[in-house]
C-alpha cells in the first residue's frame, strides 16, 4: 500500500457541503450530495483512483444541505457504498426521517455496513494512538438539543495527510475537547471549517492556533448568499498564517504520493483551470 492521498471540495452550485477523501483505491464520500455541479467530478475522483463503487458513505448530519434525500437516492443506486456512517441523532425533517430509511433499506438489501455514530458509540471507542492510520471520532459525546451540535466529527488520517472535518458543530465546548487532544493539535493538515466558517463562537482564534492546519476549506455556493466563510474567520485565518480555499469559483483538490510533499490546488472556471496553488509538507509521517 503506497497511500496515495486525494481530498476533494466540490463546487455544489447550491447551498451545501460536498467533500471526499480517498487512499489508495478506497473512496470515501463525506455527505450525501451528488448534482448536476459535483457529480461528474466524483466520478472522475473514483476513476483517478480505481473505484467503481463508494466505499463509506460519511454523513455529518441530517441537514438537507449535509444530506439531500433526493440526492441520497442516487447515490444508493448508481454509488453503492459499502460502508454507511451517518449522525445518531433522531432526524426530525422527512428528509431525515426518509433518508434514514432509505440507508437502512439499501444496507439491509446489499449487506452493506450502516453505523450510527451517536455519543454510545464514540464513547465505547478506544483512545486514540499518534501517527496511526486508524481515524479518530471527536463528536458526538452527548446528545444535544441542538442538531449542530450532534454532528460528527471526525480526523481522516488514513493517508498521508489528514483532515478534520467538523461537519456544522458550533458548541465552544465541543472546540475546546478537541484542542485538548494532542492527536487533533499536532496531525491536522486540513481543516474543514466548522458550519460553513460561520461566525459563532467555535472557530477562535485559540482554537485555531491550537489545530495549526496548513489549509482551511470552506464549502460555498457560486452566489455565496450566506457569505461563507464570515469575514471575521476570514480575517483570523489571515493573521494566524492559515491559507484559505472555498469552492465559490471551483473545486479544491489536495493530493500526496510518494513523496509525501502535499499539492493543493483552489480551481476555477468549472474546475477547469487553477485559481491559486500551493505545497506543504505534512504534519507526521504515520507508522503502521
Amino acid at each position: 500500500m503506497s497511500q496515495k492521498t486525494r481530498f476533494r471540495a466540490y463546487q455544489l452550485g447550491t447551498p451545501g457541503s460536498s467533500f471526499s477523501y480517498s487512499v489508495d483505491n478506497h473512496f470515501t464520500l463525506i455527505e450525501a450530495r451528488i448534482n448536476a455541479t459535483n457529480g461528474d467530478n466524483i466520478i472522475t475522483e473514483m476513476k483517478i483512483v480505481g473505484c467503481e463503487t463508494i466505499s463509506c458513505l460519511h454523513i455529518t448530519s441530517w441537514d438537507k444541505d449535509h444530506c439531500d434525500y433526493e440526492e441520497l437516492k442516487l447515490i444508493l443506486e448508481y454509488l453503492k457504498p459499502k460502508r454507511i456512517e451517518y449522525s445518531g441523532y433522531s432526524p426530525d425533517t422527512d428528509c431525515g426521517k426518509n433518508s434514514l430509511k432509505a440507508i437502512k433499506e439499501y444496507c439491509l438489501k446489499n449487506n452493506a455496513i450502516q453505523k450510527s455514530i451517536s455519543p454510545d458509540f464514540v464513547n465505547s471507542l478506544k483512545p486514540g494512538k499518534e501517527r496511526m492510520y486508524s481515524n479518530i471520532v471527536y463528536n458526538p459525546t452527548n446528545n444535544s438539543d441542538k442538531h449542530n451540535d450532534n454532528s460528527i466529527v471526525q480526523l481522516f488520517r488514513s493517508g498521508r495527510f489528514t483532515v478534520l472535518s467538523l461537519g456544522d458543530c458550533e458548541d465552544a465546548a465541543i472546540a475546546k475537547s478537541i484542542m485538548d487532544c494532542n492527536i487533533a493539535d499536532s496531525e491536522t493538515d486540513v481543516l474543514i471549517l466548522a458550519h460553513h466558517g460561520a461566525d459563532n463562537g467555535f472557530t477562535t482564534r485559540e482554537f485555531l492556533r491550537a489545530i495549526k492546519p496548513k489549509i482551511a476549506i470552506c464549502s460555498s455556493d457560486y452566489d455565496n448568499e450566506y457569505d461563507h466563510p464570515r469575514q471575521e474567520i476570514r480575517n483570523i485565518l489571515y493573521q494566524e498564517g492559515i491559507t484559505l480555499y472555498t469552492t465559490k469559483t471551483g473545486d479544491v483538490i489536495i493530493i500526496c504520493e510518494e513523496d509525501n510533499v502535499v499539492h493543493a490546488y483552489n480551481l476555477k472556471a468549472n474546475s477547469d483551470e487553477i485559481s491559486s496553488k500551493m505545497t506543504f509538507s505534512p504534519k507526521t509521517v504515520p507508522v503502521e
